[in-house]
This record gives C-alpha cells, structure tokens and sequence, in this order.
C-alpha cells in the first residue's frame, strides 16, 4: 500500500466533499480587458508567450507597467502563487506565478485559501480542459464566465492527502520531463545524423550532370487566395510553412509536386506533396520526366534550403523570386541512382519525424501516461461513497 492510500484510508475512507471554486479560494481575479498603453514598468504584465512550463516567472518579453498605471487604471494584481487559468482563446493553459504581475482579460486568477494548496489546484485545473471548453461561449473567440468558474466543483481532500498527490505529481513531472528531454535530445541527433547522412549521399562527384532548377522541373506558380472567401473542405492550402494553413473545396494541383514558400519568414521552405492540394503564395515544381523523379527535387532542393531563405529580397515582407529560384544548380545523376537515394532517405526520414513511429510516439506516449496518472490521482467519489478509483 502506497503512502496516497494510507493517508486516504485514515483521512478520508468514505470520499471527500467537494465545494465550488468561490468557496475554496480567498479571491477570483479577472483582468481588466483595457490593455496600458505603456508597457515600460516594473510590474510584469504577463502573457501566454510567457508560460514556462508550469510557471509564471514573469514577461519574458520585458512588458510592464507602473504603479501610477496601476493605480490610474484600477488594475488587478496577481499576488504571488496564484494559479492563473486561461479563459478565453488559449483554454487549456495553466499556471503559477512566482512573483506579483498583471495578465490581459484572457486570464483569470485564483487566489487559494486555507482550504486547498495552490499545486494540488493546478493539477486539478488542468484534468477539467474539456469540461472549461464545454462551457466557454460560442463566437469567434470561446470565453468563459467569471460565473463559470465560480461555479466548478472541486474535490478537496484533506490537506495531507492533497500535499501527497502533488509530491507524487511533482515526482512523475520531473522524471517525464526528464525522459521527454533525453528523448527530444536523442531526435535531435537523430534528425542532424539524418541531415549528414543526407547531404553527403547527395554530394557528388565532378561527373555529374550540373542542371539548373529551370531545366530539371517545370515551374507551377501558385494563385492567390484567402481563407475568408474561400469554402471549406479537405483540401490543404500550401501557403509555405511545414503544416497546411486551412483547408478549403478545391484543389490546383495533383499528384507529385515540391513546393518551395516565396514570402515571409518561410521564405524557401521545401515540401513535398503527392495529394490534391492549392498552391498559393510558393512556387511549385513538378520534375521533368526523364531528368529527375519529384522524390529526388525534393531532397535535392531541401538541402539547399539554408541557400533557398538566403536569397530572400526586399524590405517589409521579403520574398524569393521564381527566376533567381530557377538558377539554383543540383547534380543530377541518372534516375536508377536518384531512386535507390531515395529509398534510403525515405527510410531514414521516416524515423526521424513520423509521429507514429521512433521517438517522437515515445514522447506522445509519456505524456498520455502523465495526463492517466493524473486523471486518476484526481478523481475522487464525494463523500458519502467509495472512492472512484481503485488505486
């Protein structure tokens, strides 16, 4: 029998009461929604960019305002050790603050009494994602009430048996995030062993064929367009990051395809697509037959993608253009060499970013087994009954 069970077995054998978030907290704090103009003080003024991990360490930023702001605009502090919520477009992200500081309206704040330890309601918080969401009106952006939260029921076991579930928490945090950091380490070394592996089965010799890009694949400019008129459907909309930016009913091009981004700070970003898409703001090359295979461009001109962004051009919003990109040279070898490159760099690739496989599902795969303990950890019969769960 665990420490948890003990304590639960003496303190609370026949379930805990549960009580609404305004009886167990001192004070709900909820921002003022007018944002201070100047943002120079000395208090922080927080925000959701500046959530590290399970903390509030302040603006990473350097936002801040004054105590004449303050006191000029009636503004709510976060005493230290609030455990401030999101209530609005970010639901779902929870926190701590380690010293005083201000947060806009997409925060609430809730100040824990004698009654429950601020740790132990953060956990809890963030078991109750589904429920805010359920409860958060409907609109461009959700929100929930104030109301809403003073209104959430919340298990409250002894003090004893709270402290316990946090030092177990805690515990299972620090070796998760541990894992999930040797883990990310290992990926990372993975993904530039790949890129090594890569570059060097991609250098080549002085016999090789030097081709421009113009001449190994024809170009396919993409059309402009935006989400707002556009209809909705599954077909992704390449507008030049690694992730579709929406998806909409119609498509302007099928099959093989090696996207390169023109504008922004995506700028020669290299995809590869072999579905229906819609090209927008990027150029898309689909390989000449014959010369090349679309796999082979792609890894081709992805090595070149440190070249690619380099050739960006212009003030405000920078661009590539389609003539400097079809410039670019690549070696082209004949195509049995160019396939058997590629069955080796599909492999390799594979490993490296497929979510299902390797060590990114490992890292999905902590997490999910954190978020279960947790769950359970939480999960308490009111009082009167047996315990939920069995531990």
């Amino acid at each position: 029998m665990s420490r948890l069970d003990e304590l639960i077995a003496e303190l609370c054998p026949d379930g805990v009461e549960y009580h609404r978030l305004i009886d167990v907290c001192d004070e709900i704090i909820v921002p003022m929604r007018d944002r201070p103009k100047d943002l120079s003080g000395p208090i922080p003024w927080c925000r959701i960019e500046d959530k590290e991990g399970q903390f509030f360490n302040g603006s990473l930023s350097g936002l801040g305002v004054s105590e004449e702001t303050i006191q000029k605009m009636n503004l709510k502090i976060f005493p230290t050790g609030t455990v401030i919520c999101s209530c609005s477009a970010s639901i779902g992200a929870y926190a701590i603050n380690t010293k005083p500081l201000i947060t806009n309206q997409t925060f609430i704040g809730l100040v824990c009494g004698k009654k429950v330890f601020n740790k132990y309601l953060l956990y809890y918080m963030e078991t109750q994602t589904a429920y805010l969401l359920s409860q958060a009106s409907t609109g461009t952006i959700p929100y929930i009430s104030r109301k809403k939260f003073e209104e959430m029921r919340v298990p409250v076991p002894p003090l004893e048996v709270q402290r316990e579930i946090v030092r177990v928490l805690d515990n299972f945090t620090f070796l998760s995030a541990e894992l999930s950091a040797e883990l990310s380490a290992e990926l990372s070394a993975r993904r530039k062993q790949y890129e090594y592996y890569r570059n060097e089965l991609l250098s080549f010799d002085s016999d090789t064929k030097i081709m421009p890009l113009s001449e190994v694949a024809d170009v396919f400019r993409g059309e402009y367009i935006t989400q707002k008129g556009s209809k909705s459907g599954n077909i992704p909309v390449i507008l030049g990051g690694q992730e579709p930016a929406y998806y909409i009913d119609k498509a302007n091009h099928e099959g093989e395809i090696v996207v390169v981004a023109r504008s922004g700070v995506s700028a020669g970003f290299v995809s590869y697509w072999n579905q229906p898409i819609f090209v927008t703001d990027g150029f898309g090359y689909e390989a000449r037959k014959g010369i090349a295979i679309p796999k082979y461009l792609y890894y081709a001109l992805k090595r070149k993608e440190p070249e690619l962004n380099a050739m960006k051009r212009g003030a405000g919003v920078p661009h590539v253009s389609g003539e400097m990109l079809g410039k670019v040279e690549l070696s082209v070898p004949s195509i049995a060499v160019q396939e058997r490159l590629v069955s080796v760099l599909d492999n390799f690739d594979a490993i490296c970013t497929n979510l299902n496989i390797g060590l990114p599902a490992e890292i999905e795969a902590r997490q999910k087994q954190y978020e279960y303990y947790r769950d359970l950890l939480l999960t308490f019969a009111e009082t009167g009954s047996t315990l939920a769960t069995d531990r």
